[in-house]
C-alpha cells in the first residue's frame, strides 16, 4: 500500500520500514496510535540480510499476531560449532530443540525479505497506520510542539510536508533522523571487512550440516550458516590489502568457497563485502525525535543479535510512546527508552566481541605452529569471557559450567598451559 501525498497530523512518523520500523508500526497500531510509516523503497529489499532471531523476538511477533506466519518461513537452529584449521572440534554449542521458557525455540534462521513481507502485510489491517513506500524522508525538524517531516516522492520528485507529535528514525546506519538530532556516536573499536556470500543449493549437500560453523583459522576465519530451505551463507574475512570489488567477482568468491561447495552444486544469489562495526549513538532521544535499530546501533553479526536488538528497541519504545501520546504518562517516560535499551544493547555486544576473538586474525608473519598456538590460546582465553547465558557448553566431551572449567576444558584439548588464559 502506498499513497503519494499525505495530509494532516499524525501521532508518530516512522522513517524506515525494515524489520524494526515495521514492528514498531504494528505495535503502535495495536495501541490505536495514528502512524505514518515511510520507506524510500517501494518493496522490501529482495536479497538476504539478517538471518537469525531468537525466542524473545518471536514473542514480539506473537504480540503483533504474525507468529504463525513467521513460523512457516523459519528453521529452528540446532547450534554452533567451532572448528580449528585441521578440522578438529574446538567447541560445540548446541541450542535447545524443545520449547523454552519464552514459549518458543531459542534460535531461528530465516530469510529477511520473507519476514518483511509478513510484517508489512500485517500493517494493512491496522486502521490507524498509513504506509508510504517509495517515499524518502529528506528533512526533519523538531519545532518544539511537533515534528515536521519533508518527504520526497522518488518516482515523481514531488515534495510534501507532514507533521507529527513524534518521529522515530528506523532508517539505518545513515539515518536522516539521527543526523537531525545532532547526536554523537561511540565507536567501540570493531571495524572489519567480511565477504558475505549467499547461495542457493541446486542439489542436497547434507555434508555441510545443519549447525552454524565458525572456522577458527588464523589465515582467514570464516562462518557457515544454514538457512531455511536450500539457502546457505558463508561469511569470510577480507584480508588487509584485498580489494572489495575484486574479491566479490564470482571467480574469486568460488575460489574461496571451493573447500565446501562448487558452482555445479549451488547458485550464487549475491556476494558483497560488508564492514562489520560496533557503533552506538550516545543519545537515543532528543526532544520529539527518537532512533531505533541500526540508526541507534550497529552490532557485529557473530551472535546474530543485530536485528534482534532493533526488534527489542521497538518493543521497549512502542508502549511508552502510546502512553505519552494518550496523556497517560509524562513525556519523560521516553527518557527511559535509551537508558534501558542502550545498556542492554551493550550487554548483547559482549558475546559478539568474544565470539570474534575466538576467530583469530591474520598472522601471516608467524610460523604455522605459532599461528596454531595463538589460535588455540585465543580460544582458551576467550572462553572465560563468554557471558553467563552461554556458560553451559560442550567442548568435545568436557562439560562446561564455570569460567575455570571452560578454561580447563580448552587447555586440556589444546595443550596450552593455563597461565596465558588468566
Amino acid at each position: 500500500m502506498s499513497r503519494k501525498t499525505f495530509r494532516g497530523h499524525f501521532d508518530v512518523i516512522i522513517a524506515g520500514l525494515g524489520p524494526t520500523g515495521a514492528t514498531l508500526a504494528n505495535l503502535l497500531g495495536l495501541c490505536g496510535v495514528s502512524v505514518l510509516a515511510l520507506d524510500r523503497f517501494r518493496a522490501p529489499y529482495p536479497l538476504p540480510r539478517a538471518v537469525h532471531f531468537d525466542d524473545e523476538v518471536m514473542r514480539v511477533f506473537q504480540t503483533i499476531g504474525v507468529a504463525g506466519e513467521v513460523g512457516g518461513i523459519v528453521r529452528v537452529n540446532v547450534g554452533m560449532r567451532f572448528i580449528d584449521p585441521a578440522g578438529n572440534l574446538l567447541l560445540d554449542w548446541p541450542r535447545p530443540q524443545e520449547i523454552g521458557p519464552q514459549g518458543w525455540h531459542a534460535s531461528y534462521r530465516f530469510h529477511q525479505p520473507d519476514l518483511e513481507r509478513i510484517l508489512r502485510a500485517a500493517l494493512d489491517s491496522r486502521a490507524t497506520v498509513r504506509i508510504g513506500t517509495g517515499t524518502e524522508v529528506v528533512g526533519v525538524s523538531d519545532r518544539g510542539d511537533e515534528v515536521e517531516i519533508t518527504c520526497l516522492d522518488r518516482e515523481t520528485g514531488n515534495r510534501s510536508t507532514v507533521t507529527a507529535a513524534y518521529a522515530v528514525g528506523c532508517d539505518g546506519a545513515n539515518s536522516v533522523v539521527r543526523k537531525a538530532m545532532d547526536v554523537t556516536e561511540a565507536d567501540l573499536g570493531f571495524n572489519e571487512r567480511w565477504l558475505v556470500a549467499d547461495l542457493l543449493l541446486k542439489t542436497p549437500k547434507p555434508e555441510l550440516g545443519d549447525h552454524t560453523v565458525q572456522y577458527c583459522d588464523s589465515r582467514r576465519p570464516a562462518t557457515y550458516a544454514r538457512g531455511p530451505g536450500n539457502r546457505r551463507r558463508w561469511e569470510i574475512a577480507v584480508l588487509d590489502g584485498e580489494n572489495a570489488d575484486s574479491i566479490c567477482k564470482p571467480d574469486n568468491v568460488w575460489r574461496l568457497l571451493k573447500r565446501w561447495i562448487s558452482p555445479e552444486e549451488a547458485e550464487m544469489e549475491r556476494a558483497a563485502v560488508y564492514t562489520f562495526q560496533s557503533i552506538v549513538a550516545d543519545q537515543w532521544r532528543s526532544g520529539r525525535l527518537l532512533i531505533a535499530g541500526d540508526a541507534a546501533h550497529r552490532t557485529p553479526p557473530f551472535m546474530g543479535q543485530g536485528m534482534c536488538a532493533g526488534i527489542r528497541d521497538a518493543a521497549n519504545l512502542a508502549w511508552k510512546l502510546a502512553l505519552a501520546i494518550k496523556g497517560r504518562a509524562p513525556q519523560a517516560i521516553l527518557d527511559s527508552y535509551g537508558s534501558e535499551r542502550r545498556p542492554s544493547w551493550g550487554r548483547a555486544c559482549v558475546p559478539a566481541f568474544a565470539m570474534r576473538r575466538t576467530l583469530p586474525g591474520n598472522w601471516r608473519s608467524s610460523s604455522r605452529e605459532e599461528r596454531r598456538r595463538r589460535s588455540s590460546t585465543a580460544m582458551a582465553a576467550n572462553a572465560a569471557r563468554m557471558p553467563a547465558h552461554m556458560s553451559k557448553r560442550r567442548c568435545g566431551s568436557a562439560g562446561w559450567s564455570t569460567p575455570a572449567r571452560r578454561k580447563r576444558a580448552l587447555t586440556r584439548r589444546s595443550g596450552i598451559p593455563t597461565e596465558p588464559c588468566a
